[in-house]
């Protein structure tokens, strides 16, 4: 038999190869069809196409190219279906947009028209499912979108895609795919994306260095505060380099990435606190929030850095923290270059802060441990047991997914790359996926997910639970279940701690029942476990560490009564 003739979806999934993207994460609808087709004929050349990946929601779909690129560091492409596939992934859109992570977002679009063409209108949807701007509904939280207009277009759209996602500072990418245009009859299509060579990411200028270091060694009290400083697991080491020599107090305030080791002695907690009060120099290292200012702030003498690829988070709307010098750069580029630069310089006030420092780290570790020891001798399931009996399972080599409850303060982590956390928009489901897609990446690492309550239902745990099945992605999920919307309980308190909401402890609207989650594991040949008492928790964390060892995904339902 002769070949059929090429169509431009085998083009597109050619493309998305060279770019060496692994996985195409999916899930499918009727614009599927010359996907399909050409998935098809690409097992029948051998053709070196990216993997797809089935995922029986949306949600799941781009949560798992999350994971899999922030252990990775490796972009990844999703396609959905239509509008009613991209509207269901756009939670999920929003936490990797301002989490920076590259990523390509595909969705078919509805045939536009009705007769004529190969790929034509065919099923009653198919009027429904056109809107006017399918990418309208999204555009704000991607850096480029698009409509393939023709079939010799795809490659050359998924080389622009792909080099706006991976600029600094990076993002996702949408681009929607006409079923007619997938389809569509193409000779060789040329590509010069060898000769497309990116832009590098910023680095800081000289002068801004050295007046940035001669503040360094001037300060009395100097903080440095970190958000997302750590997805690039280089910027920690670095991190340390700085502070073992000046000691410098860290905070990794709301951290969505490993920063710092909490046995560190410049690890001083995870809220700013009374350190930032006494600052005279505060050093911001890729954070959107440093400070709440509606609670507190830095002295209006210390001096302020903003640090970061897009230090004004240009993206959010409103933003006003102060900042006494703005630099544009990459975190690690900055700490190399400031290790660089003050090598010669006097350390003045350094011997003294390192012992007060020191003495001071060594009250909160005091702190934390009489928590720990009046928690496991309680009633009830506390946030610091539960994160303290965590510490005997995890290992150096595991990975911590954190949607809700997970603090160093009581299991501390030493390696950089081994914490990922919820984006600072908190859309919630993100935690379970992305610990899947965490585990595709690193199969030979532990993978343990610590989820809400409330985070573990958006996730959409059956497709989740689902998908560690079917691709054998064995991960361990450990809920925190305290049987309640903590977030709306705190917020109606905070306002009205005085009002009529209160009178009932602000549980209106935020109550959940404690469900038994660790039975929908069970559908999956998954273990599950419910425990109630502190004594009981470490053995059944045992237990699910010693499934997942064996290849078995495992979940800990853990009540924590508020």
């Amino acid at each position: 038999m002769t070949n059929p003739p090429r169509i431009a979806a085998e083009e597109y999934l050619d493309a998305l190869a060279a770019h060496g993207i692994e996985h195409l994460f999916c899930n499918p609808g009727t614009d599927f069809a010359p996907i399909v087709e050409a998935y098809a004929r690409a097992a029948k050349t051998n053709a070196i196409v990216p993997r797809p990946m089935v995922v029986p929601h949306e949600n799941c779909a781009v949560g798992m190219a999350h994971g899999y690129t922030m252990v990775s560091g490796r972009a990844q492409a999703v396609m959905l279906h239509t509008n009613v596939g991209t509207a269901n992934a756009i939670n999920m859109l929003i936490n990797a947009s301002r989490d920076r992570v590259p990523m390509l977002l595909t969705s078919g679009r509805t045939p536009f028209t009705e007769t004529g063409a190969e790929g034509s209108r065919s099923v009653h949807i198919h009027w429904a499912q056109e809107m006017y701007d399918q990418a309208g509904m999204l555009r704000e939280m991607v850096k480029w979108d698009y409509e393939m207009k023709r079939g010799d277009q795809a490659g050359t759209v998924v080389d622009r895609a792909l080099e706006i996602a991976h600029a600094s500072p990076q993002g996702p990418s949408y681009l929607s795919l006409p079923r007619e245009v997938l389809g569509e009859v193409v000779g060789p299509c040329a590509s010069n994306r060898a000769q497309r060579a990116g832009p590098r990411a910023p680095i800081p200028a000289s002068d801004d260095i050295e007046i940035l270091a001669g503040w360094i060694a001037q300060a009395k009290n100097p903080l440095i505060i970190t958000g997302m400083l750590g997805k690039d697991p280089r910027d920690s080491i670095a991190l340390e380099q700085l502070i073992d020599r000046w000691a410098i107090p860290v905070i990794p305030y709301n951290t969505r990435y490993f920063a710092l080791g909490s046995d560190h002695p410049m690890f001083q907690g995870s809220a700013p606190g009374p350190l930032l009060a006494e600052a005279d120099l505060v050093i911001v290292f890729e954070t959107d929030v440093p400070w709440l200012p509606s609670k507190e702030s830095p002295p209006s003498t210390a001096r302020i850095v903003q640090i970061g690829e897009d230090p004004l988070h240009a993206r959010l709307p409103m933003r006003s923290f102060p900042s006494d010098m703005t630099i544009t750069a990459t975190a690690l580029s900055v700490l190399n270059a400031l290790n660089e630069e003050l090598r010669t310089y006097a350390m003045a006030h350094v011997s003294a802060r390192l012992d007060r420092l020191t003495a001071r780290s060594e009250s909160l570790h005091a702190g934390w441990r009489d928590e720990v020891e009046k928690a496991g001798q309680a009633e009830t399931i506390s946030l610091p047991w539960l994160n303290h009996c965590l510490r005997a399972v995890i290992d150096r080599n595991a990975i911590v997914i954190s949607e809700y409850s997970f603090r160093q303060e009581y299991c501390p982590l030493t390696r950089p790359g081994s914490l990922f956390a919820l984006s600072s928009a908190g859309g919630l489901g993100w935690g379970f996926p992305a610990a899947l897609g965490a585990k595709l990446a690193a199969r030979s690492r532990m993978v343990v997910s610590v989820l809400g309550d409330g985070a573990y239902m958006f996730s959409n745990p059956t497709a989740c639970h689902y998908v560690a099945q079917m691709q054998a992605l064995p991960v361990l999920t450990v809920i925190y279940n305290n049987a309640l919307y903590g977030a709306v309980r705190r917020a109606t308190l905070e306002m009205y701690g005085n009002g009529t909401a209160a009178e009932g402890d602000g549980r209106l609207m935020a109550d959940l029942p404690a469900a038994n989650f660790e039975k929908i594991v069970l559908a999956h040949d998954g273990h599950g476990e419910r425990v109630e008492r502190p004594a009981d928790l470490p053995a059944a964390l045992q237990r699910a560490v010693a499934a997942v060892r064996a290849g078995q995904q495992a979940l800990v339902n853990v009540i924590c009564p508020p």
